[in-house]
Parts: C-alpha cells; structure tokens; sequence
C-alpha cells in the first residue's frame, strides 16, 4: 500500500501596514491638535484636519469616526507631549529640590506661557463639563500630574529641609492657581507675558516651599 504526502500550503503572512498608515492617526490627533489650538474646536471641520494632515476625508474616516474621536485623539496628543517634555527636562536631575523646580519652570512654559496649550486645554476644560468621557479622561491627566508633583514634592522634603506642612494642599493651590491663571489669560494676556513669567514661577515655587535667593 502507498500513501501520498500532501503538504499542506502555509497561510501568506499577515501584511504589515505601512509605517506611514500606523503613523497617521498621530499625524490627524496633532493636526486637530495644532487647528483646535489656533482657530478653536467649534471653528475647525473634519475637511480642514484632513487638508492640514494631507489625507483624504474617506482616509480620514478609516482612522476615527467623527470629530468627538478626534478630539479625544487631540487631548491623548496632548498629554503625551506634556509628559514627554516633563521626563525629557528631568532626565539628568537628581536632587529632589531642584527635580521640583524643574518640573514648575517647565509647566509654566507648557501651560501658561505657550497660547496654543492655553487655548486648547481650556475649551477642552469647558466641553468636558458636559462631556462625560472628554472628563474622565482630563480627570486622568490631572491626577497623573497631581500626583507627579506630589511624589517629586515629598521627595524634596525627605531630602531637604522645605517647609511644607501639607504638601497635598500646597500641590492642589499650584494646579488651581495655574488654572486660573491660565483661564484669565485668554481675557488678559500680559498674565502670561514674558515679563510675568518669572513671577509666576517664584510665587508657584514658593507655595511648595521652595525659596529662591537672589542671584
């Protein structure tokens, strides 16, 4: 008796996406991002992110479902950029007091003194108000960073003599004097001029504890 071995055929391999089609949705949150910023959500169309990312409107469709996904998409953008500038600045800081004032300076410069974060993450603010997933996920962001400050806060402490006797009350008037800073300056932008900066940053430090000597 004979026996024919077949051999089965293997499945072709799974194509991979090109780096340019895993890229794109990165490429439409920072597009939405960047027009959202200069013109305002309400001000901004499905057809204008497409033309400023380059895309077709039906390319566009295949990445997200409506502008609502692609404002989650541009808030996501702009958290990530957030901490990675955040890390970046502490990378090669060690002391705990100056990890801290770091990350002050360069919040101010994030969120105070660039506009285009401003104005983006204060309508973001607004629509999250009735907007209970938009909320949920600022809610997220806001708690990694109050928590952020926290952690480099009490570490400062137990490494150096800061007068802070409630570091979770001192972080929260940091944040809320940010973001009432942040949202008078859309009616008063000398608040956020070059000139209040550096004021900004010693009152903001000093609420941590953090006394700077004149140089």
């Amino acid at each position: 008796m004979y026996y024919v071995i077949m051999k089965r055929k293997s499945s072709p391999a799974p194509r991979k996406q090109p780096r340019s089609a895993t890229a794109m949705p990165d490429k439409l949150a920072a597009s939405a991002f960047a027009l959202f910023s200069a013109r305002g959500i309400g001000q901004v169309s499905l057809d204008d992110i497409a033309t400023h990312a380059g895309v077709t409107k039906g390319s566009f469709y295949w990445h997200y479902q409506s502008k609502d996904d692609l404002i989650k998409a541009a808030c996501a953008h702009y958290y990530r950029v957030y901490h990675r500038r955040i890390n970046s600045e502490l990378a090669h800081i060690t002391n705990p007091v100056e990890r801290l004032a770091r990350t002050i300076e360069t919040a101010v410069n994030i969120c105070l003194m660039d506009r285009a974060n401003r104005v983006f993450t204060t309508e973001v603010f607004t629509l999250a108000v009735h907007n209970p997933e938009l909320g949920r996920s600022w809610r997220q962001f806001s708690d990694s960073v109050r928590e952020f400050y926290l952690g480099l806060l009490k570490a400062a402490m137990a490494a150096e003599d800061l007068k802070t006797t409630d570091p979770e009350q001192a972080v929260d008037f940091v944040l809320s004097a940010m973001e009432g800073i942040k949202l008078r300056a859309q009616h008063e932008p000398h608040l956020c001029s070059k000139q209040s900066k550096r004021s900004i940053v010693t009152s903001l430090k000093r609420n941590l504890g953090i006394i700077e000597t004149e140089q």
